[in-house]
């Protein structure tokens, strides 16, 4: 299956009323579990790639192009994403290396800095058919929108949209960047209003915050692109750890990482079928 559009998952999501999950690659088994555990679903992903992670490997390419030879390769739809990238020159490496959009976070600027950095990042992607997110302001864990008490306003939304041209908003309604536990309690009839405001696919950063009840309301309520990130690294580490506790002599990477990597395709898999309404859970007689 070729690699696949985000704009089209994304617009696809919205008008089934289910969410795509969209879950973050720190290293190659991260890109491999994210796969895998969407074919196990039967359902497409977003695999996506952060400006944090860029800086971790010291280059965007080879992280980058690996990611792409995965959802190439892959037998479910795939999209590439750029996640929170604040440099304007990351985003055109991204576009040229074949990414399907692009998460530009001009948010620690002033409102009409942001407008006019993010303007003019919109206007070069949408040049190579390339999907743009944004947000007006800073997520919760990094200083910003989504700590406790901050909401996004859905007049300021929707201007903003319009004055930017952007395909998808990310939007402060509870949750927060980097939570261990899973009890965000997210404004689901603010949710609701955004989705009303605003023209376009609205986006869930600090999903990992959020338990499986809330994702499914989340989605419900309108919300189409939902970022996971600390909870699978939590899942992925976690069964990296047992594995090292269980065999003190163990020294090959393989023996750790390879179940952390399974373990991680497991809750890909399950996530995925959370956003997608739960059915396909339903259906084998589990619940959400």
């Amino acid at each position: 299956m070729p690699l696949t559009s985000t704009d089209s998952l994304v617009r696809a999501a919205a008008e089934a009323g289910t969410g795509i999950g969209a879950f973050n690659v720190v290293q190659l088994e991260h890109a491999e579990a994210i796969v895998t555990g969407a074919e196990t679903a039967g359902l497409p992903v977003i695999a996506q790639i952060s400006e944090n992670t860029v800086r971790y490997h010291g280059s965007l390419a080879p992280i980058g192009l690996a990611t792409l030879a995965l959802a190439r390769a892959a037998g479910v739809p795939v999209a590439v994403h750029l996640d929170h990238a604040e440099s304007a020159e990351l985003v055109r490496e991204a576009v040229e290396l074949g990414f399907t959009s692009v998460m530009f976070d001009a948010s620690k600027l002033p409102y009409e800095e942001n407008v006019a950095a993010t303007r003019k990042v919109t206007a070069h992607c949408h040049e190579h058919g390339v999907h743009v997110e944004a947000e007006l302001g800073e997520i919760g864990g990094k200083d910003g929108a989504h700590a406790p008490g901050v909401r996004t306003d859905p007049g300021e939304a929707r201007a903003y949209t319009a004055a930017t041209g952007v395909d998808a908003l990310a939007v402060a309604v509870g949750s927060s960047h980097a939570m261990a536990t899973r009890d965000a309690a997210l404004d689901y009839a603010l949710i609701a209003a955004l989705r009303e405001a605003v023209p376009v696919p609205l986006v869930l950063h600090g999903s990992s915050g959020v338990d499986d009840a809330g994702l499914v309301r989340a989605v419900a309520a309108g919300m189409r692109k939902i970022n996971i990130s600390t909870h699978l690294n939590r899942t992925f580490t976690g069964a990296a750890r047992s594995a090292l506790a269980a065999d003190e002599r163990l020294s090959d990477p393989r023996r750790y990482l390879g179940p952390a990597r399974e373990a991680m395709a497991s809750e890909v898999a399950r996530l995925l079928t959370v956003l997608h309404g739960g059915n396909i859970l339903r259906q084998h007689g589990d619940s959400v």
